[in-house]
């Protein structure tokens, strides 16, 4: 099989891991075996993937992050340096616990910002954006801006990033692109 993915050398990428066309895997990292990979992602330095871990496809995982067993990102992920997931609530090192995994979901387009902590068992909602060294313990609703430790929702960002601002009782405005959303279900709809 010809390999369309490029590994730094001192990467060690298994044989029986599935990465995609174009993808970029930088110094020191460790790709382990049914880890998958989708096209055009950029792993950086010093990344570790374990077994099982499922990656889409224009993803970018910053330095030092490890993604453990029952971690599941969708397209066009952004994991910020240092960021740290979990997949075990309760672990002890004297007791086996690998049929307790959990499993974590990032939603397509969604952000979890540099040293962000994510508890295991939950799903970060499509382009949801978690703030720099902020700890989830719940899920996290598509939209959403979660900050703070414990996490809570502080606003809703559009899809390109920006924080929407309310423009009535259930409309929402990105200032920088002006896309329009609206609360329905409780849940954010783009107006388009």
């Amino acid at each position: 099989m010809e390999k369309n993915y490029w590994a730094h050398e001192s990467s060690i990428v298994s044989p029986m891991a599935q990465i995609g066309n174009a993808t970029k895997i930088w110094q020191f990292c460790n790709v382990m075996e049914e880890v998958e990979i989708g096209e055009h992602c950029n792993i950086g330095q010093g990344v570790f993937l374990e077994k099982g871990v499922k990656i889409g496809s224009r993803v970018k995982i910053k330095n030092n992050v490890a993604l453990y067993t029952g971690v599941i990102c969708e397209d066009n992920v952004f994991l910020g340096p240092g960021c740290v997931f979990t997949n075990v609530l309760n672990p002890r090192s004297f007791i086996e616990k690998k049929n307790e995994f959990r499993k974590t979901v990032i939603k397509k387009g969604a952000t979890v910002g540099a040293n962000a902590t994510v508890l295991c068992g939950h799903t970060i909602g499509a382009y949801a954006l978690v703030g720099a060294g902020s700890v989830v313990t719940f899920d996290v609703p598509e939209h959403a801006l979660v900050m703070g430790n414990p996490a809570r929702v502080r606003g809703y960002v559009c899809r390109c990033g920006e924080k929407l601002y309310e423009n009535g009782a259930s409309e929402y405005v990105c200032a920088k692109c002006q896309k329009r959303y609206r609360r329905e279900d409780g849940k954010l709809v783009s107006e388009e």
